[in-house]
């Protein structure tokens, strides 16, 4: 078997040595010794090192790695696939909870962003009077209702879109996009959209905006493992324009 030193298999494979010598130390890249005591190497450290790389790039730990590594040296491929796909499932279900909450946390920013510039501008301090400095709404603890004027909200606000002629027809260009071949289902007030999970920082960020321009429509996402729920409730008098949006519910 060809054998290489440490520098030539940096070299090829693009790993430092330093890191080299750190796998050796965590288990994961064996190496053999020369009599005066070099690391040397053979051909499958390049294999071994591209599978850990790939590993690595699916986000999972060193301890998960050396225990995949294991399953993948008893030579099934079948055993691998099925070892890492509940993996990567969970990385996948952390990473879109992740989205969701950046694309919220981007829409606060929006409205902070926006509340700021309608300010208007004073020669004195800054103190509640200037609305920039107005106590936020207390938060309620997760999983409880908001308090039932910030949770109706929607109901109240005026049955009107901002948004005219080539603006609106983009927007609803993008959400017929969005939730293209969506499964449809009648839900209270208004619609249920199921759709692939991978769409919800799409449909996230376009329902921010929505509600920048409409607030008269309530949205609601549930991530279910691999399918997202999306309900749109719109008050009686805008159903017409939830339908022309998002085209009408399955019956």
């Amino acid at each position: 078997m060809t054998s290489m030193r440490i520098s030539r298999l940096a070299e090829r494979s693009g790993v430092p040595a330093t890191t080299l010598r750190f796998y050796e130390g965590e288990g994961l890249l064996p190496a053999g010794r020369t009599p005066a005591g070099y690391r040397v190497y053979g051909e499958d450290a390049l294999e071994r090192l591209a599978f850990i790389g790939a590993a690595k790039h699916l986000g999972l730990s060193l301890e998960e790695i050396g225990e995949l590594l294991r399953v993948w040296e008893a030579g099934a491929c079948r055993d691998v696939k099925a070892d890492l796909r509940p993996r990567i499932a969970a990385r996948l279900a952390g990473a879109e909870a992740r989205a969701v909450e950046l694309a919220a946390f981007t829409a606060s920013l929006h409205g902070a962003l926006a509340h700021l510039d309608a300010l208007p501008d004073r020669a004195g301090r800054c103190d509640p009077e200037c609305g920039f400095l107005a106590p936020a709404p207390p938060r309620e603890a997760p999983g409880r209702r908001a308090g039932e004027q910030e949770a109706e909200r929607w109901r109240t606000a005026p049955v009107a879109c901002s948004l005219t002629g080539e603006d609106l027809r983009e927007r609803t260009a993008r959400w017929r996009e969005a939730v293209g071949g969506a499964s449809r289902a009648e839900a209270p007030e208004g619609l249920r959209l199921t759709l692939p999970a991978d769409r919800v920082v799409r449909i996230a960020e376009l329902a921010a905006a929505e509600q920048r321009c409409c607030p008269f429509f309530d949205f609601r996402l549930h991530l279910d493992g691999p399918v997202l729920h999306l309900e749109v409730r719109a008050p009686a008098e805008g159903r017409t324009l939830l339908a022309d949006l998002f085209g009408p519910a399955a019956h």
